[in-house]
């Protein structure tokens, strides 16, 4: 067996291994924060893409339909780097759920399964649970680039800020 399909075989398998191990085992981040608003107001806020750019510290504008199958254009700020991203809206579930999926490249190389969940806290309260679950074969390599719980609880703090300043 020449040596070049030798090394091209155990390169598939590692690459092949390391993808099993990321959907085993995936990266992921959390934060989560509580509205002294209901969950319809804080839904309302949160796909309120044209307004992000007025409030929103981590995710600076997004455009797109906060509906399911939706294509929507984001671009995140994460220190001082920038990126857009283009995800797909997996579900889409008025004052419940906003859930989508981005990919680095090809499906399975780096792909962050997102979601937003708005959970009634009692008293008219919400309680906002912001996540992202990463896998693929480049995920064990890119470190602090999926370092983005800060960003996370910057942008659940100043949601509530701006749900919390809404008359009525």
């Amino acid at each position: 067996m020449p040596v070049a399909l030798i090394v091209l075989l155990v390169l598939v398998v590692a690459l092949a291994g390391l993808y099993l191990w990321t959907r085993i085992a995936p990266r992921t981040v959390r934060a989560e924060i509580e509205i002294d608003a209901s969950p319809d107001r804080v839904w309302e806020v949160l796909v309120d893409f044209a307004a992000y750019p007025e409030w929103n510290p981590f995710i600076v504008s997004a455009a797109g339909e906060a509906r399911t199958g939706a294509r929507l254009t984001n671009r995140m700020a994460n220190g001082d780097r920038v990126m857009t991203f283009t995800p797909k809206v997996l579900v889409a579930e008025p004052g419940r759920e906003l859930r989508w999926l981005g990919r680095l490249g090809v499906p399975g190389l780096t792909d962050g399964e997102h979601y937003f969940r708005i959970e009634p806290a009692g008293d008219g309260r919400s309680r906002l649970v912001q996540g992202e679950r990463f896998t693929g074969v480049l995920v064990p390599f890119l470190g602090r680039a999926l370092d983005v719980a800060d960003g996370f609880a910057a942008m659940n703090a100043a949601l509530k800020a701006r749900v919390e300043k809404m008359p009525g």
